[in-house]
């Protein structure tokens, strides 16, 4: 039996050492059963600590816990398993005692060396198991600082785009304080920009948070602000600019953020495992009387926002509207999803939360006051 705990332990110690590998070091997504584990475990478990919090400042500041907490329990449950793993294989070497075999392995996991057994093959056992517990921390160490620089190169874009979208933000809003930031000047040099830098913003969020997922739920510093309400804005702002003045330059900077941001959302929703339709992600024709989550009413209403402080929207509400519908409908599953998954603050179009929530419309200052 001893030896056929050995077997055991050989299996747990290379599956570990595979998770592991997986989630630090290959550039890419890699399933570990450890980490969703972990993952699922925490998400209920915070989800029934929030379960009786009504308000959202809250519910954010306690949500800010989960991520970190992620990080230190899936090293937790590692280490774990690679102690457990190496029990298992000393246990022939120390003839079958388990309180030898725990010190012996706990001992060499931990680099401590106040137990070594005696035999050949408990000192090979033991070298590898310092190696391993050392590699493990080292790695984790390294992890880490990738992690929060990613983090940081994140929400420099998500800070800078405060001003021009309010808090939460609004694709709406981006467009109606660009231009009274212009005042009624040209418009399309400072939509260009903001579109360029967030199609970049964009792809390196798709690689970075596929890679890392555990980026996905690191929440921004401030209240109401959050990376993935920020992109749906800002990808909203471009449907509404192409479907309210399609002449009117950035025409393709805007369509090039919108097709970035699908592709993004998508991978995103593929990496928690989201229901996204096949015929989204294929980029097939998708039937006209599918409906999206923005209504008719909520469009109107933004388009005549958009009117009254003087933006040049070129064509009637009905005539934009299926434009802006054929966009939004490519990105419109996988952004509500996401923001329901991910407890994003209930912005404006993100659609409902895992708890009762009223959209929150972004800070406008009163006209004619300026702050600076």
């Amino acid at each position: 039996m001893d030896w056929v705990g050995f077997a055991c332990g050989a299996a747990v110690v290379i599956g570990t050492s595979a998770s592991i590998i997986g989630a630090l070091v290959v550039p890419r997504r890699v399933d570990s059963i450890v980490t969703g584990v972990v993952d699922k475990v925490l998400d209920k478990l915070f989800l029934l600590i929030l379960k009786p919090v009504r308000a959202y400042d809250v519910r954010d500041q306690v949500l800010g816990w989960q991520a970190p907490i992620a990080l230190v329990a899936r090293l937790t449950v590692w280490m774990t398993m690679l102690v457990f793993g190496y029990v298992l294989l000393m246990l022939p070497m120390a003839n079958g005692n388990w309180g030898q075999a725990v010190n012996d392995a706990g001992s060499s996991v931990f680099t401590l060396g106040f137990s070594v057994p005696q035999s050949a093959g408990g000192h090979l056992i033991t070298y590898i198991a310092g190696f391993t517990g050392m590699v493990v921390v080292g790695l984790q160490v390294g992890y880490l600082p990738t992690i929060y620089s990613e983090f940081n190169r994140r929400e420099t874009e998500v800070s800078l785009l405060v001003a021009r979208s309010g808090l939460p933000a609004w694709g709406a809003e981006i467009l109606v304080r660009t231009h009274w930031g212009t005042d009624g000047g040209e418009i399309a040099p400072v939509l260009s920009d903001l579109f360029i830098r967030w199609e970049r913003w964009t792809a390196e969020v798709a690689e970075s948070h596929t890679t890392y997922p555990a980026l996905l739920r690191l929440r921004s510093p401030r209240v109401n602000a959050h990376w993935l309400t920020s992109l749906v804005a800002v990808m909203d702002a471009a449907a509404l600019h192409l479907a309210l003045a399609p002449t009117t330059e950035p025409k393709i900077e805007a369509r090039l953020v919108l097709r970035m941001g699908f592709e993004t959302l998508n991978q995103i929703a593929q990496v928690l495992k989201l229901t996204v339709p096949e015929r989204i992600l294929a980029g097939q024709p998708v039937p006209p009387d599918v409906a999206i989550s923005v209504t008719y009413e909520d469009f109107a209403e933004a388009a005549q926002q958009l009117r009254d402080v003087g933006y040049p929207v070129e064509i009637s509400t009905e005539d934009a509207w299926p434009h802006f519908r054929g966009w939004r409908i490519n990105y419109d599953v996988a952004a509500l999803a996401l923001c329901r998954n991910l407890d994003a603050p209930p912005s404006m179009w993100t659609g409902s939360r895992r708890w009762h929530s009223e959209p929150l419309r972004p800070f406008r200052p009163a006209p004619g006051l300026r702050r600076t």
